[in-house]
């Protein structure tokens, strides 16, 4: 797999990732999410944890399991931290750690480097065993709900580092902080390209007519990806140039709301003929 980034990536970065892969061979690296399918965390650890691997680390993937009471409150924490005016009580942050805490029952959490990802595993650092531990926060908390945000950081203050995506977003911790950027992997599946062939049938498969440009957006149904927003946006294009949109997407296992946000797609969309909605299953790009 490391083979694949040769003439892509630049030489002296390929080089340096064998270096420190050498240096840190046969070292434990833990990453802890909630979901093995649907949005941006899982489909960066299906990439890197096999990378890692490749590179001499003895890389893990472990997935905290929970119940829909679990994940609606789970919701509503991501929701407030991104701004949405939220309700979370102190009931839910109890059901929110005892989650946590019977995981950590049943979760091997031996590691050199244990990295958890978002909200949703952040009170395992109470069960921390050896070695480091590093939050990431993959959301964007440049406005959070403010209670909640003092709620969430008593965790993530106990973290030996943290991880933000952009500088604007990270938050005043007596941590060790880090800003770790948004990239794409080239060479996945979403981002190869696609055979004339795999285009035709993709188009035949779901019915897209092929005589007008396509404005497409794929993402799962959130509200924070803003769906409504982007069908105002095309019907505005479409006063000026005649095309379609297409919104694809899939659902992820710890996102009660993704139905909702669905429905209210499809409703929004009034069965206006030139706008696709389409709901795939996990993994439809491989």
């Amino acid at each position: 797999m490391f083979d694949q980034y040769v003439g892509i990536s630049p030489k002296s970065d390929l080089l340096l990732l064998q270096l420190f892969g050498a240096k840190l061979h046969n070292r434990s690296f833990l990453h802890i999410n909630s979901t093995r399918s649907g949005g941006g965390v899982a489909e960066i650890l299906q990439r890197m944890i096999p990378i890692i691997k490749e590179l001499g680390i003895d890389a893990r993937w472990e997935v905290i399991e929970g119940d829909s009471e679990f994940f609606d409150i789970t919701k509503k924490i991501h929701n407030a931290l991104q701004s949405n005016p939220e309700k979370v009580t102190e009931k839910m942050w109890r059901y929110h750690y005892e989650v946590n805490r019977r995981n950590a029952e049943n979760l091997n959490l031996e590691a050199d480097t244990v990295l958890i990802h978002d909200p949703q595993p952040a009170p395992l650092i109470e069960f921390r065993k050896n070695g480091r531990w590093i939050w990431r926060c993959h959301i964007d908390l440049s406005n959070p709900q403010q209670k909640v945000w003092d709620y969430l950081s008593r965790y993530c203050k106990k973290y030996d580092a943290v991880i933000f995506s952009v500088a604007k977003f990270a938050k005043m911790m007596p941590v060790d902080k880090f800003i770790i950027t948004p990239s794409i992997d080239p060479v996945s599946e979403k981002n190869r390209e696609l055979t004339d062939r795999e285009i035709q049938e993709t188009l035949n498969k779901f019915q897209i007519p092929m005589d007008r440009p396509v404005i497409l957006q794929v993402s799962r149904f959130d509200r924070f990806k803003d769906p409504l927003g982007v069908i105002k946006a095309f019907r505005i294009v479409k006063k000026y140039n005649d095309c379609i949109l297409v919104l694809a997407g899939s659902p992820a296992t710890d996102d009660p709301e993704g139905e909702i946000v669905l429905n209210e797609v499809k409703e929004y969309a009034s069965n206006d003929p030139d706008i696709y909605v389409l709901l795939l299953a996990p993994f439809s790009d491989r």
